[in-house]
């Protein structure tokens, strides 16, 4: 029976037919249906599903025992290893005790930072708590104190209240509060019996971070702050991967972030101590702690000589105060608030002083955090200006953008080297002259592009050989002979020419100190080439407005000229050792590069630089080779001058590079000189200029004193002033070679 069409039936076979399975199938090529009834061919049919239903499952039965057998496999010999381990690891848990931090000491191994372990009462605020019940628990424990403290560490109880911290100035509701360290037995025998009456109370062990009361080179030291405040978030990031747990931080630590303590950070820390608690499979400690006690941190012993150090920032101080009080008007400095100085040996490139004035006390860090109104106290003064860009002790934002940082251009200091670029690069000789009418010009004559470079107050020196131009300090001799030329000799390549000398002497380069947030200065002659010229680029270059450069980077140039031409890398630590006193690690001389110059060439400007006049060194024992530098700088519309100068002795056989930064100090012999005639002093009784101290035995004390008595040795001088103004009218000395 056949039916035509494209559609589907369901077929039911009529009674009384012979009983048969009848199968309705759809032709799906002619879209037709048939029925067809024969039950050999459906068994066979059937047979074959069945054939293949069966040898599918053995199959898939295979394949499965197949994989689980592989991955029994690599379980046992691959991942087992690493699974016993994290059995042996779910076996056990570490709790983490913090290490002792190493101490960090000057050269007379005197401390400058220095960690002790002691017993601290800490505050939780509790949910809940209100304000008034914390000041009544506040009174209650001064009333502790008073009767079981020691008297020598009282607290008030206003300080009570302040470590409190009840308006969260410095920490979050859930982080303890510091209330007070170094419980006496006394007062930890009654806590323990009367915890129960002190809500939020508890005493834990903990290292303290403890500074040097006479604050002692502050921003080069460095400080603390918390490992869970932060500081993680950026210079310690990398620490965060380590699965050593003896170098894991803990969130409460207290890590270095600035300074020498962040810079030696991995030294000063040392390891942690663990307690190791077998467990159950419930996380349940099942036995006594396993203990392995913390490592203290190694030692540093820096090149800084406490007494050098204390007599140059007294120095700096007196200075400051004299030039703002002083009723002589050619001398007096109403802005001249801050002051930076660093002296470098120059044999060795230990840093014997390095002072950012003003400082401050670094103990407002004790506990690793402080609060805003403490934080405001100090941010302007926070940074060391001696190798980073610091505005003076101005809080309004505004009053800040109307004084220079601590990065000055360095004025006439730059002429010695000036000198010998014009003498390597054959511009002139040793006994080439120029005659100094007063004033350099340069630009096509008559056009508005012509500028004039001139001297203070219209003097004219005459003629001037090389070493003479240095003494008189002359502008337009440097613009002539050495900017003018160069540009003449190499056109725009001179620029080139210039920066490669001036980096090979460490400036607008890094010193290689390796201390955080050092600045390699900041170049203006590749822009001044760009947007003027390249002759102007390298006219104002000679005399020393083309670039501003930091302290260190200055006191690093001037030991590689006393040194002819060896610059070396500025040491801060003599030595490591660790708890017990055995040296670590020492630390020799360092030469980053060498310059080669004629003898003569040095020789031409250490006469110039011997007969400059400066009335602070009238009298010194020792022969002081040095360069006066006053640097023009535009800042808010008005012009201000930066005291800037450079020395180094004995000239002979130079033991000790000086130089001295006063920000709007005015001239440079009378703002700078007179502090590095100090710091010579100092390190002269302190050490030896010749190897041999005068005065050996001295105390801090003692160098404030001292320093306060020579607080106005050789200020009044008005003579051999450096002027380098930027417009081509800076001011020049009137001293005689």
């Amino acid at each position: 029976m056949r039916f035509a069409g494209n559609f589907e039936v369901a077929f039911q076979p009529p009674r009384g037919l012979e009983t048969g399975i009848q199968i309705a199938s759809r032709n799906t090529i002619r879209g037709e249906w048939f029925v067809e009834d024969d039950p050999q061919k459906r068994e066979i049919k059937n047979r074959r599903n069945f054939s293949f239903r069966l040898n599918l499952f053995f199959f898939v039965t295979f394949f499965v025992f197949s994989v689980l057998i592989v991955r029994l496999a690599i379980l046992q010999f691959v991942e087992g290893p690493s699974l016993r381990d994290e059995e042996t690891r779910r076996g056990h848990t570490d709790v983490l005790i913090p290490p002792i931090r190493g101490n960090i000491y000057d050269s007379s191994e005197h401390a400058l930072a220095y960690s002790t372990s002691t017993q601290t009462l800490t505050y939780s605020i509790e949910p809940g708590t209100k304000k008034a019940d914390s000041i009544a628990t506040a009174k209650k424990l001064f009333d502790v104190f008073q009767k079981n403290g020691d008297p020598n560490v009282a607290i008030s109880l206003a300080d009570i209240i302040k470590n409190m911290d009840l308006d969260y100035k410095k920490n979050t509701v859930t982080v303890p509060r510091r209330i007070k360290s170094g419980l006496s037995s006394k007062e930890i025998a009654y806590f323990m019996e009367n915890e129960a009456l002190y809500p939020g109370i508890d005493i834990v062990e903990e290292s303290i971070r403890h500074y040097d009361k006479s604050t002692l080179a502050v921003q080069l030291v460095g400080y603390l702050k918390k490992y869970g405040g932060g500081a993680e978030n950026n210079l310690y990031k990398d620490r965060v991967k380590t699965q050593d747990p003896r170098l894991k931080y803990l969130q409460q630590e207290d890590v270095g972030y600035d300074g020498i303590e962040y810079m030696y950070q991995d030294i000063l820390r040392g390891k942690n101590g663990l307690k190791t608690y077998p467990v159950n499979a419930a996380s349940r400690i099942i036995g006594p702690p396993v203990i392995t006690k913390p490592e203290k941190g190694d030692n540093l012993y820096l090149t800084i000589n406490r007494d050098v150090q204390a007599k140059t920032q007294q120095a700096i101080m007196d200075q400051l105060h004299l030039l703002r009080t002083t009723s002589d008007r050619s001398i007096r400095q109403d802005n001249a608030k801050t002051g930076y100085a660093v002296a470098m040996e120059v044999k060795t490139g230990k840093v014997v002083a390095m002072a950012s004035m003003p400082d401050y006390d670094p103990n407002i860090w004790e506990g690793g955090k402080i609060s805003t109104d403490d934080y405001n106290s100090i941010a302007n003064v926070l940074q060391n200006g001696t190798i980073s860009s610091v505005i003076g002790p101005y809080t309004d934002p505004k009053e800040q953008r109307k004084h220079p940082s601590s990065v000055v251009f360095l004025g006439s200091t730059m002429k010695p080297l000036s000198i010998l670029i014009g003498l390597n690069e054959n511009l002139f000789t040793t006994s080439s002259t120029w005659n100094d009418t007063g004033a350099f010009y340069y630009g096509k004559e008559g056009s508005s592009t012509r500028r004039k470079i001139g001297n203070a107050k219209g003097h004219a020196y005459g003629l001037l050989d090389p070493a003479l131009a240095i003494t008189r300090s002359s502008n337009p001799f440097m613009a002539k002979m050495v900017g003018n030329a160069l540009y003449l000799k190499d056109g725009s390549k001179g620029v080139d020419v210039w920066d490669n000398y001036v980096k090979q002497f460490g400036l607008g380069v890094s010193t290689g100190s390796g201390l955080p947030n050092e600045s390699k200065g900041v170049i203006g002659y590749f822009h001044e080439r760009e947007a003027a010229s390249s002759q102007s680029a390298l006219i104002f270059a000679s005399f020393g407005q083309m670039g501003r450069y930091t302290t260190l980077q200055l006191a690093q140039y001037t030991a590689t000229l006393a040194s002819h031409g060896k610059r070396m890398k500025p040491q801060f630590v003599n030595e490591v050792k660790d708890s017990d006193g055995n040296i670590v690690q020492s630390f020799k001389p360092e030469v980053l590069n060498s310059i080669t110059f004629p003898d003569n060439y040095w020789k031409e400007i250490e006469l110039g630089m011997a007969n400059v006049k400066v009335n602070a060194f009238d009298g010194a024992s020792y022969k002081v080779l040095r360069k006066t530098g006053t640097s023009e700088q535009q800042v808010s519309g008005k012009t201000v001058d930066n005291a800037v100068f450079i020395a180094y002795a004995p000239a002979q056989d130079p033991v000790l590079a000086v130089a001295v930064v006063v920000p709007e100090g005015g001239f440079g012999a009378n703002g700078a000189a007179p502090i590095a005639r100090k710091i010579f002093d100092a390190y002269d009784d302190a050490i030896g200029l010749n190897g041999v101290p005068k005065k050996p035995v001295s105390s801090t004390g003692t160098a404030g004193t001292d320093a306060t008595a020579a607080g106005t040795t050789g200020t009044t001088g008005t003579t051999g002033t450096i002027g380098t103004g930027a417009k081509g009218t800076g001011t020049t000395g009137t001293g005689t070679p």
